[in-house]
């Protein structure tokens, strides 16, 4: 087997896995490769605990992405062959320098890839998690005065955004603006709440 053999496997070979991994939708950066926990997000909000007690943590949504995963390496292979195999047939660089120039343009290349699932496919945004936007149990004042039967306004903080919402009181009473309440039940766009001090017992 030549080195020009040797580089045009490894081309095919990671080819093959790269266009297998977007056929199946593959691009599943934590597989059963090593992982690098270097890259992490986070977005949470706060919620009411289920009986009397101090506020608790929403839930948390963490991903990482390693930079030695299937889909990066598959890249590296595809552009290191690609590359060795051009210098080695169409060229007259020595062996050693045309492997430098291979690995380094395979390393870009997984690089560029690594760079692209870490800041865009693994971007919070892309990882919304249903469970970080779920609205009962959610903390939040009121920023518009809510009358008997009537409609107010909220604030509240989720997903590490201040966000508003339509509130109604739950029992159809009065409520005040500043009053800290918690959403009980959330139909239609419109956040049915309590005070606080009637859901801790305080």
């Amino acid at each position: 087997m030549t080195w020009s053999d040797f580089y045009l496997i490894c081309f095919a070979v990671g080819f093959l896995f790269s266009l297998l991994s977007f056929v199946a939708g593959g691009l599943n950066v934590h597989g059963h490769w090593p992982h690098v926990h270097g890259l992490h997000f986070h977005s949470g909000a706060g919620h009411a605990p289920a009986s009397g007690g101090p506020p608790a943590h929403g839930h948390a949504s963490n991903q990482s992405v390693s930079p030695f995963n299937f889909f990066t390496i598959a890249v590296f292979l595809a552009w290191f062959g690609g590359t060795g195999y051009l210098l080695t047939r169409y060229s007259t660089i020595v062996f050693a320098l045309a492997l430098a120039i291979s690995t380094a343009v395979g390393l870009i290349g997984a690089s560029i890839v690594f760079v692209f699932l870490a800041k865009v496919l693994m971007s919070p945004e892309a990882l919304m998690d249903p469970a970080d936007y779920e609205m009962v149990g959610v903390i939040g004042r009121i920023s518009s005065p809510i009358r008997e039967t009537g409609t107010g306004e909220i604030i509240y903080s989720q997903a590490g955004s201040r966000r508003a919402c339509p509130a109604r009181s739950e029992d159809s009473i009065a409520i005040e603006r500043d009053a800290e309440v918690v959403v009980t039940r959330y139909e239609k766009g419109i956040a049915y709440i309590r005070r606080w001090e009637e859901v801790t017992g305080e």
